[in-house]
């Protein structure tokens, strides 16, 4: 898809002039990235903001301890490191790239250049923050506090709502995700997630394919992200 197309229905761009969307583009560079290698470290100075046209990015972080936990997975039409529009912050995250992706790059001095003509893009970057932060420490509550399968649930629910493309056998998580990538981001096994998964595929809730999964019946995975009582097939 073109890039001023992404970008102009990206929802932090929805309220910015055609004037002002060109303005941002002007001051960005258009870079590739291969899969296999990062963009950035976690602890690097934020001195970067992107926006991913084509491709896949993993944004990851890593425990004192070095256990490797999956925060977010980027999807084209994105924004990412809004950070950087923090002074003197560093990246809580690594960014992998796990597909080979074309980017527009936003450098601080470009930053300072956009901030000042359209400054209504702070402010909507300020709100894409303040919601990612809310959905981080949603997520770490419900490690905290909830059986593994609740939390598997709501993470498919989650990823549905972000990615999620209407087949005729169900919802499709529209996002190269394997087994491992759900046990990261909810923080248990893989054996755990592979075996709530292949008893969900029984019942016919979900259908699980190579770095795929489908919600056949999105009710059902409700009730289980919900803890409320259903009949199973």
């Amino acid at each position: 898809m073109d890039k001023n197309l992404l970008l102009k229905n990206n929802s932090l761009l929805l309220d910015i002039s055609e004037e002002d969307l060109l303005v941002l583009i002007a001051n960005s560079l258009q870079i590739k990235a291969e899969a296999g290698s990062y963009l950035f470290f976690q602890g690097d100075p934020a001195d970067s903001l992107y926006f991913l046209t084509e491709g896949h990015i993993r944004l990851i972080s890593f425990t004192p301890e070095g256990q490797q936990v999956l925060m977010h997975v980027v999807t084209p039409g994105n924004f990412f490191a809004i950070i950087a529009l923090v002074p003197g912050s560093t990246y809580p995250v690594s960014a992998e790239v796990t597909l080979d992706s074309t980017l527009l790059k936003w450098s601080k001095n470009s930053l300072q250049k956009v901030l000042k003509t359209v400054p209504v893009f702070a402010l909507q970057a300020m709100r894409l923050m303040s919601e990612r932060l809310q959905e981080y420490q949603q997520r770490f509550k419900e490690i905290a506090t909830q059986r593994v399968e609740r939390r598997l649930a709501r993470t498919l629910i989650r990823l549905a709502s972000q990615s999620g493309v209407k087949s005729n056998e169900g919802i499709v998580i529209n996002l190269p995700l394997t087994r491992q990538d759900l046990a990261e981001m909810i923080g248990t096994t893989l054996y755990t997630v592979s075996r709530f998964l292949s008893h969900w595929e029984n019942q016919g809730i979900i259908l699980s394919r190579r770095e795929k999964v489908i919600i056949v019946n999105s009710h059902l995975l409700m009730c289980i992200a919900e803890d409320l009582p259903y009949s199973e097939a």
